[in-house]
């Protein structure tokens, strides 16, 4: 038999098992990693966060309130209900008593000039993100988190910082425009313009702690940013939420373990 012969009697073998065989589509699952092992707890507690940029939006309510209605519908822990705590106030005291117990007080807190607790750090609550960062010490703080995990019969604690500011740039930026042809056919071409552009940046930082031990189990940081027209007036708030939804995926996925789901072809 030449070799042609037996090529064509291999594709007519495969042929006709081909026509016999029955194509079934099974679905399977493969599970990842997750990010946050949390079989430990059963409840978490959203406790508040540092925050600070923009005085339009309280970002420390605004994120603890989103956070506890998403984990509330897409973790199968219980969202305690408590007070969010006023971490920015709460850090600048823990600053003021180091402060006094040592004559030192870490770079980027308010002095003990601005003692007002309702006003933690003075009369201009703007700061800068850099200065937001001198805060997080009370992230370090083991046994303030320990005794807060006790009073909550020791859940899992979500919090940490959050930046959200005014932010513009300037830039070419490609628009669609519509042109005709000399037999009045319409077309769109790119173009290349130059303009002023305004929105906000937000930059979070998620930190899960251990209640029961008040250590860090595990931190997440992201930064978004959104940007329109110079001209055009968006309200900060909603500014707000289109950020966070971006990032809302990745932090639930610290929750719960994800999958990936597809279908494999098996051949009977």
């Amino acid at each position: 038999m030449t070799v042609s012969t037996r090529t064509l009697a291999s594709l007519a073998c495969v042929a006709l098992l081909g026509g016999c065989a029955t194509f079934y589509e099974i679905p399977i699952e493969t599970p990842l990693t997750p990010k946050l092992d949390i079989s430990k707890f059963q409840r978490v507690l959203i406790a508040g966060f540092i925050s600070g940029g923009s005085e339009d939006v309280d970002a420390n309510v605004e994120t603890a309130r989103l956070l506890r209605s998403q984990l509330r519908r897409n973790s199968e822990l219980e969202v305690i209900d408590a007070e969010v705590l006023p971490l920015l106030e709460i850090a600048s005291q823990q600053a003021r008593l180091t402060e006094r117990e040592d004559g030192t007080v870490p770079d980027g807190f308010a002095t003990a000039e601005a003692d007002d607790p309702e006003d933690p750090i003075g009369e201009d609550d703007s700061m800068t993100e850099e200065e937001l960062e001198a805060y997080e010490t009370i992230f370090a703080n083991v046994g303030y988190w320990r005794d807060l995990g006790e009073e909550y019969q020791n859940p899992l604690i979500l919090t940490g910082s959050i930046y959200f500011s005014p932010h513009a740039r300037s830039g070419m930026v490609t628009r669609e425009r519509e042109v005709y042809d000399s037999f009045g056919r319409r077309r769109t071409v790119p173009v290349r313009t130059y303009r002023d552009r305004r929105g906000f940046v937000l930059s979070p930082k998620f930190i899960f702690i251990d209640g029961e031990t008040g250590a860090t189990l595990y931190t997440e940081r992201h930064r978004e940013e959104i940007l329109y027209d110079a001209s055009q007036n968006t309200p900060a708030l909603s500014s707000y939420f289109e950020l966070m939804d971006r990032l809302l995926p990745s932090v639930l996925g610290a929750f719960s373990t994800q999958s990936i789901r597809g279908t494999r072809t098996l051949l009977k």
